[in-house]
Order: structure tokens, then sequence, then C-alpha cells
């Protein structure tokens, strides 16, 4: 199975698409039956009595229209996957002898190439057009040769993809049929945290398996997948299920199911689902094309914590803080400043970071918004014309989460020498020589540049000595390391 991610704290998210090499192994299973006297229904007094969704008529409905996938492609094993599918053991010392002579020359003197393996993997996804137009995910038909579309009646179908999309993780296939089952498409704006939703798909390879579970949140953002604001659900997705529809209590699709955090590789209790919305506006593009396009605004963003709001004067801890801004960019030419943060989109409001990027990214190229920023303690309107992704994607910075408790900043600051600004490419900018106390705690670096504090430049020692003074909890540095920059607040009271 193939993953995308590893958190700090270990979890993994994988992809939720069967992917095998060689031969599968036996699975094991398990069964569990109720113990006990039966549960006694109870209800809070005054509130209505709900039941549960007949997922029976639902799943009669609408199963017909979810497709299994098989996909047959290939890849170029590493030295380590290669040695291992000849058998040897890691700990073997064969295994590092097998290794270094994998490019060994040929008796023509040439350099072997290392051959391709086949590879096979499944996934699921519906119909969404009774001429046989498809949606799925595209990392289960990422470096497909052949596709394989089994309908629930059994009949099999060559697929060709129409094309896919890595930014948002949609495919379209087709298939040559006609008069086949549709399932309804809802709107995911209409979805509540709370509703019931159900899955379709081939977990592990059972064909058309349904699970149930309620919508646990929206709207999330998650590492590399910044153009999606994923729905997650506690629904039991599981590889295989990559592909397959989330369902409404009224047998729409809302969603695409499409990874799970997990530390097994299994499902664990979260889910993520991309929005039908974002699903339907890349199939148009990509019917109508062959493509997606994504638009771009040129900034690098971070996350709006309460140090950061109590720092840059905030009414509460929402927006995208701007730590950098491209050079030519949408951005640049708009007037979007470093330290600015941007609250609104053409009205929609950017609670957490991953908002911005996600309603940019899902805007055509050449689209002009309106952004509403928050910059020196006032609000400010600037309009920008966004530039397509394709040509160069926007960054999210990441920032240390952990803030420092305590008082003094705790830095050792020096004037940059004229050969160390053009070295880090800066105007202004005192160097940290060492650093410790609520600094160190927060995460600043002896060799780091210290750009500006509270959105204001530094250009001396008594200038930022001035700013902690009239700081009340907290401070905003902007730190640059090698070349990337980036807010680190510490709280100074």
């Amino acid at each position: 199975m193939n993953t995308r991610l590893t958190s700090p704290k270990g979890l993994v998210l994988a992809l939720a698409a069967a992917g095998v090499i060689g031969a599968v192994g036996a699975g094991a299973y398990t069964s569990a039956r109720a113990v006990g006297a039966p549960p006694v229904a109870s209800t809070v007094a005054g509130a209505p009595v709900v039941t549960l969704p007949d997922f029976s008529t639902i799943t009669s409905r609408d199963g017909p229209a979810v497709v299994n996938i098989s996909v047959i492609g290939s890849m170029k094993p590493s030295d380590d996957e290669a040695a291992a599918m000849q058998g040897i053991d890691p700990d073997d010392p064969m295994f590092q002898f097998f290794k270094r002579f994998q490019g060994q020359m040929n008796p023509h003197g040439r350099q072997q190439q290392q051959r391709e393996v086949p590879t096979r993997g499944e996934g699921s996804g519906f119909i969404v057009s009774a001429d046989g137009t498809i949606l799925t995910n595209a990392h289960v038909v990422k470096g497909a040769k052949e596709v394989t579309v089994k309908l629930t009646d059994r009949r099999e179908f060559r697929a060709k993809v129409l094309g896919s999309d890595e930014k948002t993780d949609i495919a379209v296939l087709k298939i040559d049929a006609r008069n086949l089952p549709v399932i309804a498409l809802g709107s995911t704006k209409e979805l509540k945290v709370g509703e019931w939703v159900l899955a379709i798909g081939s977990p592990f390879g059972f064909e058309n398996t349904v699970t149930a579970g309620v919508v646990s949140a929206k709207g999330r953002s998650l590492p590399d997948d910044s153009y999606v604001p994923f729905i997650q659900t506690d629904v039991a997705v599981n590889p295989g299920n990559s592909g397959g529809p989330l369902i409404n209590t009224r047998g729409e699709v809302v969603g695409i199911n499409s990874q799970i955090y997990s530390r097994s590789g299994g499902y664990q209790g979260v889910s993520f689902a991309i929005p039908i919305d974002v699903a339907v506006q890349v199939k148009d593009q990509i019917v109508a094309t062959g493509k997606a396009s994504h638009a771009r605004l040129g900034v690098a963003v971070q996350e709006v914590n309460q140090a950061f709001a109590d720092s840059f004067k905030l009414d509460k801890p929402e927006g995208a803080l701007v730590s950098n801004v491209e050079k030519g960019s949408p951005g640049e030419q708009a007037g979007l400043r470093t330290g600015d943060v941007i609250r609104k989109v053409d009205g929609q409001a950017i609670v957490s970071s991953g908002d911005l990027p996600a309603i940019i990214g899902q805007q055509r190229p050449g689209t002009k918004v309106t952004l509403e920023v928050w910059r020196q303690g006032a609000p400010q309107e600037l309009s920008a014309k966004l530039a397509d992704a394709s040509e160069k994607a926007a960054s999210v910075a990441k920032a240390d989460d952990a803030t420092a408790q305590g008082g003094k900043l705790g830095l050792a600051l020096r004037e940059l020498r004229p050969q160390e600004k053009r070295e880090a490419a800066v105007d202004t900018g005192l160097l940290i020589e060492d650093v410790g106390g609520p600094s160190e705690l927060a995460g600043v670096q002896a060799g780091d540049v210290l750009l500006a504090i509270n959105g204001t430049p530094a250009k001396s020692l008594d200038q930022v000595r001035a700013v902690v003074a009239k700081a009340d909890k907290s401070v905003a540095l902007l730190i640059q390391r090698g070349t990337d920059r980036i807010f680190v607040p510490v709280r100074v009271g």
C-alpha cells in the first residue's frame, strides 16, 4: 500500500488504494458476537427522537453505479526492493553485495538497465453519466498501462483515462457502454458535521462493500493537498476504497473517499474524502480539455495562532499569515507584504491558513479576486489577478507550534555585514548569534536572520528592544533560515 506522509507524531497518511507487487498473501479473519443484554434506547428530555437512515434503500439504488477498478502498470524498483524480490533478507551480507552490483557492466561493456517489474492495484469509482464517464482518484490510476472497470453485474470493460489531476487527486475514466446506472451528485456546501454518510467501495478487493458513519469535520487541510478542503469522517475506509463515493442519506454523492490517517496502514477511525464540488469542477475541465488548471497567488502562508493574534492585534486567531511574497507574483503585484494577514477572499472567510490555497487553487488562472488583509492593526482591501499554478506552485510554510513561556526575548543580535546581506539576499536584518530563553523554546536558532518583529523591519538593536518593550504577551519574529522565511511567535510576558 502506498503512503503519502508521516506526521511528527508517527501517524501515516495512507492512500486508500490497494497496490501489490507479486503474490498476495492470505488474510486473517476474526469474528465477534455481542454478549450480554441488548441495549436500552433512551432519549434526553426535550430532545427529538432521531432514527437511523435506511442504508439498504440507498445501497440498492446507488450500489449498481459503483465500480471496481483494476490497474496494471510497471515500475523500476529501488535497489532494496530489487534485492527483496530476489528473496534476499536485508540482514543478509549478500543483500549489500546484490545492491552494489545491480548496475554492473554486461559482457559488451554497457551499463545494464534495471528492468521494470509489473505492478497491480485496485480501487473504486462511480459512474456519473449513462454513456460511461467514471470518477475516481488520480492515485488509483497513476502509472497505469491498463485499466479495467468491473460493474456489479460482473461485466468488465477496458477503460480509457481521459485525464487526471494530481493536485486534487481526481481522475476521469471512460468506458464504451450505454444505458449504465448513474449515481446522483449532491453538494458539499449543504453537508453538515454530524450528518450520516456511507461509503461503497472495494476494500482489499471485496467488491461493493458498504460502511457507514458520520461527518466528523469539514474543510480539513492536509499536507501536500493544499488545493482540497477535505471532508473528515469516521466511515471505515481501507485500501481499495480509494475513488469510491461518500453518499449522504438522500443517496447523493458528497465526496470521493481518498485517504486515511493510520498508524497501522489500515482504518483507525479517521478518513478523508474530496468534496464532490471540487471533483465536479475538475471533471468538467478534464472532459472539456483533457486537463485541469489551477490558480496561484504566489505567497507562502502559515497559521495564525493565539500568540500571533496577540502580536498583530487581531481579535481572534484566524487568517493566513503571509511569511513570504514571491517576486513578480500576483501577490506582489496586488501589494501584499510579509506580515499581512489575509482574512477574506471575495468575501469568503479564511479561518485556517489552509483555507487560502484551497480557495485560490479552485479558481481559474486570470481570475480577479478581492483580498481583505490585516496590516499594522487595520484592515485593507487589495485586488489580485491570479496566475497559473502550473508555472510555479505556491507553498505553505510550517511553523513550530511550540510557544515559549517567560519574559525576555533571549536573543544575541548584531547587524549584518555587507557580505552577509548579499549572501542572504536581504537589504536589512539582524544576525542571531546566540539564542536562549523564550526564543530558543520557540524554535529560533543561532545563524537565523531576524528580518522583522511584529511586521516592523529589524534595522537596529534599539528598534527591536523598543518593539519588545511595547509588546503585551508575545511578538512575531520573521526569521530567514537559508532561503526559507517563516514567522515564529515568542512569548515575552
